[in-house]
This record gives structure tokens, sequence and C-alpha cells, in this order.
């Protein structure tokens, strides 16, 4: 599909500098993009490859326009401007084109208008999926789950019983919803499980990333609220809450019956502690480790970053004697505090 800068103008909120009526079929980058493709301009470091591209029409800020070669749509957010074109032009295909004769779909689910269902996916009694869900290959949808409209299930998904999910929400593959959380009571060192009884539920427009797991709630629910995007690889424990339009990138962990806020960000290999509170609109840098309650949004960081082996031998050698440093200076401020009283 193709369409004309004004076109693409007219959805992305952006002023057509050049041929209102140039044809664009796909997207590239500055650097590889020919005719017919469109490219964006969003970060600093790259625009000095705005002068030689090729690309029929680049999306860019006013002040970078005199340095244009080529059509361009302005507009004050270029990396905005590409995701809603990045949109239209989305090539990526359904996980599934109908109800295929495979799956096994228990005769008391409620189907909606538009439903597909992959190869080989099981749909247990009580399911309800509302209209144009969209199931993919190998997926397990377990007893009284309910999904909302134009939600969309990629391959390998396992959605055990009774979780809700809302409408126009993104599952990538291999993920896992409604898994048990890690409940268990010591009894003279045997470990006794306790049974997982609270549920998932999720919002409408959350996006989780490819295995991805989300543990049900011990007795409570595990919720996921609206807007919330989460990465790759994330580990999210039961009863936790995660606040509207918070991000969480690939690899973080996030123990039981934490509350984490509205609007936050969480950046990659984040270890949260369990049952405390994160207040709205906190972010929280690569590899930070949060231990007890943040009252206050802000931005927050722990990970040490990497240096040279040597020196890290050396830094830690000096970590270890810290101790016996911070007595030494209390005894030498000790001694000056007495030399001063006998002045």
């Amino acid at each position: 599909m193709s369409y004309t800068l004004a076109e693409l103008a007219d959805k992305i909120g952006a002023t057509v500098h050049g041929d209102n009526n140039c044809l664009i079929h796909s997207l590239a980058t500055l650097t590889q993009a020919q005719q017919g493709q469109i490219a964006f301009l969003s970060n600093s470091k790259y625009r000095q490859q705005l002068a030689i591209t090729k690309a029929s029409a680049v999306i860019i800020s006013e002040d970078c326009l005199e340095e244009c070669p080529t059509n361009a749509l302005v507009m004050k957010n270029p990396y905005l401007g590409y995701a809603y074109v990045a949109q239209m032009l989305d090539t990526t295909p359904k996980p599934a084109y109908s109800i295929h004769p495979s799956a096994i779909v228990d005769e008391s689910v409620k189907l909606g208008e538009g439903v597909t269902i992959g190869a080989n996916t099981v749909v247990e009694a009580g399911v309800e999926l509302a209209d144009n869900v969209c199931i993919g290959t190998g997926c397990f949808v377990g007893q009284d789950v309910k999904i909302g409209a134009n939600t969309t299930v990629w391959a390998n998904v396992s959605i055990y019983h009774r979780v809700i999910i809302g409408h126009s929400c993104l599952i990538q593959a291999n993920t896992v919803i409604g898994s048990d959380g890690f409940g268990y009571a010591n009894d003279k060192g045997k470990w006794i499980k306790i049974p997982q009884l609270g549920s998932v539920i999720i919002g409408n427009n959350v996006e989780i990333g490819a295995s991805t797991t989300i543990d049900r709630g011990a007795l409570g629910d595990t919720e996921i609220k609206d807007g919330v995007i989460l990465d790759n690889q994330i580990q999210i424990a039961h009863n936790v809450v995660i606040g509207e339009n918070t991000a969480m990138a690939a690899c973080s962990v996030i123990a039981g019956s934490t509350v984490i806020g509205k609007h936050c960000t969480i950046a990659g290999l984040v270890g949260v502690n369990g049952h405390i509170n994160i207040a709205d609109g906190c972010v929280f840098t690569g590899m930070t480790m949060v231990t007890k309650d943040i009252t206050t949004g802000g931005v927050y960081s722990s990970g040490s970053p990497c240096q040279p082996n040597k020196e890290w031998h050396k830094t830690n050698a000096r970590i270890r004697k810290l101790e016996a440093t911070n007595a030494k200076i209390k005894t030498l401020e000790q001694q000056v505090s007495a030399l001063s009283t006998e002045n």
C-alpha cells in the first residue's frame, strides 16, 4: 500500500514541504532509503546523513529543513511521526487468518466476529474471545479466560485459567500469563506449596514482549493497568500491580506484592524488591536495585558502570578497606577535637 505525502501529513499532523503527491510505499533509514521510501531524523547524531539521503521524503523538525535535499514532512516530534507512519506502512502478517482445522476449541467458547485461531492451538471451556481477537499457532488458552476485542496473541503463548485481558493488546511469542507465583511455606526444611488462587488482570492497549512471565496472584490478582508496555524476558511476580503507561525494558524483575505507579520507566536489568511501593513518574536506570519504598518521582540509579579489570580490582580492594579507613578517620577527628579543647 502506498500513500501520498499529503495523506501521511494529515495522519501524523505534519506540514508538507515539496510535492504533496509524492507516493511513499515503505520506510528506511537515511542512508539506505531509495525512491518511494521515507526516512526520519530525530537524533542530531545522524544529522550529517540528511544531506546525502536518497529518500523521497524525510520526517524532520523545522530547524533541519534548510539542510533537507528532498521532500519533507515537518513536525515538532519527528520520532513520533515515524511511529505513526510505521503503523500505516506496517507489513507484519497476522498470526492467523482463520480458525485452523487443527485448533481444538471447546464447544462452550464464545467467539466474536472475525476471530482467528492458528494451528494446534487449544482453547478450553468457558473462554470468551471478543471481536477480531487473533490467537497464533500453538497457543494454550485456559478455562474461563476473557480476551477483549482486537487483541493479538502470537505463537506459543500460554494463558492460564481465569486470566482477563483487555482490548487492543499485543502479546508476543512464548509469553506465559497466569502461571503460579512463587509461594511456599517451610515445614522443618521441607517446602510446602501454596496454591495460587488469584489471577492476572491485564488492561487495554497493553503490549507484552516475547518470553515474558506474569504470575497469577496468591489470593488477590496481579494487575497490569492500561497502556503498560513490557519488553522481552521480564518476570512479574504474584500480586504485583503496575500502573498506567509504565514502560519496562528487557530482563528486569519485579518481586511479589510490589505496587508500581503510573508513567514510570524501568530500564533493563532492574531488580525491584517485593512488598514495596513506587511513586508515579519514577525512572530507574539500567541495573538499578530498588530495595525500599520510593515516595517521590524522579531518576534513580545504583548500577556500577564497567571499568578496566585492573581498575575494578583496585576499587574493590579499597571498598573492602572502607570500614577500617572510616575507623581511622573517626580516631583522627577525636584527636583533633581533643587538641582544639586543650588550646
